[in-house]
């Protein structure tokens, strides 16, 4: 029989025996959260339809020896047990997945990671700089956490960048401050959080499918500012995010911060004469403007990159940090692979792996970058569309390179939009020999001064195992044909 506790009371010092929790999923957010709450004393029982791999079972075995019940393999996840006070769901379930709907339907509470990590801090726990957005999340993040350790701060950046929040939570070394990226998923999920200060980077098509709809997409990302303490950083260009800020419930006194590509007004962070600037941390914000780093200080200087350096020192900001300090954490900073990355430049021609972009927003940023672009994508859409995508950069396009299930999404696109345009369609089932070939489609297209650019604004789980195997598989590509 479940306990009959209220779960929303307890926290790290609480006594969880007894509590009888549900861990759905048994990803890398599922085993910390199992981990956890068995450490807590709760019983656990962890849910998952596959059984996975080693090192999945290693986990399990661990679990199980702890006291967990781990439930894997098809069928686990059909019914939700009957004695049941908690359900902790990784954050790719979506609600309508027949175990949470059931315990929505009984009254049964479902948390997120996240939420169980902002639930289990401590009494002086590391205050949150929180980000989300469509794109830019994790290099926002990295730079964050770059220039609060340039501050001598002990920061950690953790969330959907790789670390689970609750292994930074629960270490008992403590952080000073932890700069924590979101995804939709995991904000849907979300429910107490109260982030010192936080960011939306930016909102465009993406995961509908998963939320059923804009509406439900941006009111997730949303929530990243509820119950802000000090800030809320916004695009002054994504009219979009600053409509989440006035639409948000925060603490009182908390402010509105925007950061622009242009010169900043009172209240913003922005660019002037090529240097950051901030207006919106300084003793008189009408008249006085800090200098926070040059453009020349950054890593990859386009623009939605010099977005990502600005929303990161802004927060920065927001915490304190000093003006030093952002100038020499941004440079610090390098950008993570797979992301605007130059494998190889052969004849003039520039190959740059992108294959992080996997929606169309990110595709823009990243061909809007080039003067002139050989584009290869594909991939899975996502229920996205090409058509914006198409007319805002066919006038840099030199050629097309298509793979993957969606890919006439985007031929139609290109034939409706950009017509000019010559397109190669390319199709393999190995991975290795899909790259070999658009690598010598791509060659047959470009010419001296072009940039081959892996930009696929879309998913890449049709053909291969993540946007990093694609990522890798194109590089290498490239360098068997060097």
């Amino acid at each position: 029989m479940p306990s009959d506790r209220d779960v929303t009371t307890l926290g790290r010092e609480s006594a969880w025996d007894g509590v009888r929790a549900v861990v759905a999923g048994f990803g890398v957010s599922g085993f910390a959260a199992a981990d956890t709450l068995n450490h807590l004393g709760a019983d656990v029982v962890v849910l998952d339809e596959s059984e996975g791999d080693a090192h999945r079972a290693e986990q399990a075995h661990l679990l199980e020896v702890l006291g967990a019940d781990v439930r894997l393999g098809p069928g686990s996840t059909a019914a939700l047990p009957q004695d049941v006070d908690l359900v902790v769901t990784s954050p790719g379930w979506r609600p309508t997945a027949p175990l949470l709907a059931e315990a929505a339907a009984r009254g049964i509470p479902v948390w997120g990671e996240v939420e169980l990590a902002w639930r289990l801090r401590g009494p002086d726990a590391a205050p949150w700089l929180a980000v989300t957005g469509t794109n830019g999340k994790t290099t926002t993040v990295q730079m964050l956490e770059s220039i609060l350790q340039a501050a001598g701060l002990r920061a950690q950046a953790v969330g959907n960048v790789g670390t689970p929040i609750l292994e930074a939570v629960m270490d008992p070394a403590g952080r000073d401050v932890l700069a924590v990226e979101l995804s939709s998923f995991q904000l849907h999920w979300t429910q107490s959080m109260s982030a010192q200060a936080a960011a939306v980077l930016n909102l465009a098509p993406d995961h509908y499918d998963w939320h059923g709809g804009a509406d439900a997409y941006a009111a997730a990302k949303g929530k990243v500012y509820e119950r802000a303490q000090l800030a809320c950083v916004y695009n002054v260009a994504d009219d979009a995010t600053m409509r989440l800020v006035e639409e948000a419930d925060v603490v009182e006194g908390a402010r509105a911060i925007g950061f622009t590509l242009g010169i900043p007004e009172p209240g913003m962070v922005g660019i002037v004469d090529d240097l950051l600037v901030d207006r919106a941390f300084v003793g008189n914000r009408a008249t006085s403007a800090a200098e926070l780093a040059a453009l020349a200080d950054l890593d990859n200087a386009s623009p939605h990159n010099v977005q990502n350096a600005l929303a990161a020192a802004a927060l920065a900001r927001a915490h304190g940090v000093p003006a030093a300090a952002v100038r020499d954490g941004l440079r610090a900073f390098r950008l993570g692979p797979h992301r605007i990355s130059t494998v190889a430049e052969s004849g003039g021609v520039r190959w740059v792996d992108d294959s992080k972009a996997t929606n169309p927003h990110a595709a823009r940023a990243s061909l809007l970058a080039f003067e002139r672009v050989v584009w290869i994508a594909g991939g899975l859409a996502k229920g996205a569309a090409y058509g914006d995508l198409v007319r805002d950069v066919r006038e840099r396009l030199a050629g097309a390179v298509l793979i993957g299930a969606d890919r006439d999404l985007i031929a139609a696109a290109l034939a409706e939009h950009a017509p000019d345009v010559p397109v190669e369609v390319v199709d393999a089932d190995d991975a290795d020999v899909l790259m070999d070939a658009v690598v010598v489609a791509a060659a047959r297209l470009a010419r001296a001064d072009d940039t081959v650019l892996l930009a696929p604004a879309a998913a890449s789980m049709d053909q291969f195992r993540d946007y990093a195997h694609r990522g890798d598989a194109f590089a290498a590509a490239v360098q068997r044909r060097s």
